[in-house]
């Protein structure tokens, strides 16, 4: 039998071909296509290629050619059916079963797109061209929408009094008419009743932009009604697995690495009226890992931005939460808050895009330091008070699945409460006080630290424990000889101080000729220098933390090794390989 098409158009949408190749080969951006060497041939300039606007890749060396089905099967040897069930593992996709249960499903998914399609063409035609909407027509256009966001998100207005169910039943069987949650019976007056009367519809579509479901909104102020309400949940929408507008902006990756996660269905669509359509809003529930993850799919930078008001940040409060566990090293989870009593649309609105732009660049601030920054205000300084805090931070932590993330957010949170209760040595009289940033030094030290990778916070620390113990590092050189970094300019300032290290001349930091404001950037962002403080003048404490900081840059160099060997044996499954990468793991368990 044969997988049906929305199946496998479902996991062609969710899975970037560059994703699915870059678990095997190496890639590199070069304008819109990736670049790298070719899994079908041995060669040393690459001539395989990966454009995900148009879902193939192309080998220039053999002529292979395909999507990621084809990708898998020929570099992993598998089958088309086995390479489906993978690809739909990858995707977070349950696998597809071939049963009588399963053809019935099928037959009804069909019926089911249908009646939601003609749904939304009705309604949204009866908004664009009936003068009985001409109300709700007003009423977009007093939120500044007209014709061309109309269209674009095919937003549609059901009357008071509508009939469209009438329309239907010929067509359809009423059980399957009530199951797409779009009508529910009157028990009392026996009558099918439309779910959004009196509302404007804005449909929820799934990833391949097939309506699914929808979201309506009243536009009177009427007390005793919902602002907002969703369909509900049926055998083909979950509120926890869809976001609106994904099946637009997932379209965007290719240009952009971020995404606008906001609370509602206007939000969406006043951002991109205003030139912003990376925007997805949630279904009113709380954020799902399923969210996450399939945001994840495209975007490396979701950014959380809910609306100015004590509800909104609980709402984010909740997601940050819930969503610090799946941050991987290469994503990011940052949040916007705005000003109080503003919501993306209002704010956008008023202020305008590049202003919004310039807003999240300036004040956007990453899940960890957001978590923080609100329990520290929950916090008094009291001895029970700091120990709920510092065991509250770290079971958060401890909820992080990626082992590298967990153990840096750990070690964030405490130093940042190791700056709040400075230990004091019993030799010196004066208490430690600590100079408070100002509110916007604070908000550049923040964006600044967010550009900086885990393995750079690690070298800072490496290169600030040597430029604040030279005298100690020359005497001991062949601790840090060894040492191996990741980043270039790292190196290079690395480089030029084991060159000052080796002439065993007696220097100082002014004597090693590395540029002031990389020296300023390494003082200020080493986290090292928090534990060194009261550790600066013990030479075995210092060299403890050195032989611990080697140790952690050995582990990245370790994972990076095996990763590029798990890629080599997914390619020729070689016994020689496969013991080197055993080799390599006992080493890092020993680690």
């Amino acid at each position: 039998m044969k997988y049906p098409k929305e199946y496998l158009d479902e996991i062609k949408t969710r899975l970037k071909v560059s994703t699915v190749v870059s678990k095997s080969v190496v890639l590199k951006k070069r304008g819109k296509e990736y670049v790298g060497l070719s899994p079908f041939k041995n060669e040393k300039t690459p001539s395989f290629t990966v454009n995900d606007e148009k879902e193939f890749y192309h080998c220039f060396a053999t002529s292979e050619h395909g999507n990621i089905f084809d990708f898998v099967m020929k570099t992993q040897n598998l089958k088309f059916g086995e390479a489906v069930k993978h690809l739909a593992q990858l995707a977070g996709m349950q696998p597809y079963m071939f049963s009588k249960q399963d053809e019935e499903r099928e037959k009804k998914w069909k019926e089911y797109l249908s009646i939601y399609s003609q749904y939304v063409n009705y309604y949204h035609n009866e908004l664009l061209k009936n003068d009985a909407c001409s109300n709700a027509r007003d009423y977009l256009k007093n939120r500044s929408l007209g014709k061309e966001e109309v269209k674009k998100f095919k937003i549609g207005y059901i009357e008071k009094n509508p009939n469209f169910f009438d329309k239907l039943k010929d067509q359809f069987g009423e059980q399957i008419l009530v199951d797409s949650g779009l009508f529910y019976l009157d028990e009392k007056k026996k009558v099918y009743i439309e779910r959004f009367r009196g509302r404007l519809i804005f449909p929820i579509n799934n990833i391949s932009g097939q309506p699914i479901a929808l979201g309506g909104r009243i536009i009177e102020q009427l007390d005793y009604l919902a602002k907002y309400i969703n369909s509900p949940e049926t055998m083909f929408f979950k509120k926890g697995s869809n976001l609106y507008n994904l099946d637009l902006a997932r379209k965007l990756s290719n240009k952009l690495s971020n995404i606008y996660l906001v609370e509602g269905y206007m939000d969406v669509v006043g951002l991109s009226k205003n030139g912003i359509e990376n925007a997805v809003a949630n279904l009113g529930t709380s954020l799902t890992d399923k969210q996450i993850l399939t945001l994840n799919q495209f975007f490396d930078d979701i950014i959380i931005c809910f609306d100015g008001d004590e509800s909104g940040y609980k709402a984010a409060l909740r997601a940050a939460e819930n969503s610090i566990k799946d941050l991987k090293p290469e994503k990011q989870i940052s949040f916007l808050f705005l000003p109080d009593k503003e919501d993306p649309d209002s704010f956008v609105n008023k202020n305008g895009k590049n202003y919004f732009i310039d807003f999240t660049k300036q004040s956007k601030i990453s899940i960890h330091q957001f978590i923080f920054s609100h329990y520290k205000k929950q916090t008094e300084n009291n001895p029970s008070s700091l120990a709920i805090f510092d065991k509250k931070l770290r079971a958060i932590a401890n909820t992080i699945k990626d082992e590298y993330i967990k153990k840096y957010v750990l070690e964030y949170f405490l130093e940042k409460i190791f700056e709040l209760t400075p230990h004091t040595s019993q030799n010196r009289k004066n208490f430690y006080v600590k100079k408070t940033r100002s509110l916007e030094s604070t908000k550049r030290y923040f964006t600044e630290s967010q550009s900086l990778t885990g393995v750079e916070l690690k070298e800072f620390s490496l290169i600030y424990l040597v430029m604040t113990n030279i005298k100690l590092m020359q005497e001991n050189i062949h601790l840090i000889e060894n040492v191996k970094l990741f980043t270039e300019v790292n190196k290079q300032i690395f480089e030029k101080i084991m060159l000052k290290l080796r002439s065993k001349q007696k220097i100082s930091i002014s004597d090693l000729d590395i540029d002031s404001q990389l020296i300023d950037k390494i003082n200020k962002f080493a986290p090292i220098k928090h534990i060194l403080k009261n550790k600066i003048e013990n030479e075995n404490a210092v060299i403890e933390i050195l032989e611990d900081i080697n140790r952690d840059l050995n582990n990245y160099d370790l994972e990076y090794r095996i990763q590029e060997l798990e890629s080599k044996f997914s390619r020729d499954l070689s016994e020689a390989t496969f013991n080197e990468l055993k080799e390599l793991k006992k080493k890092q368990n020993i680690n």
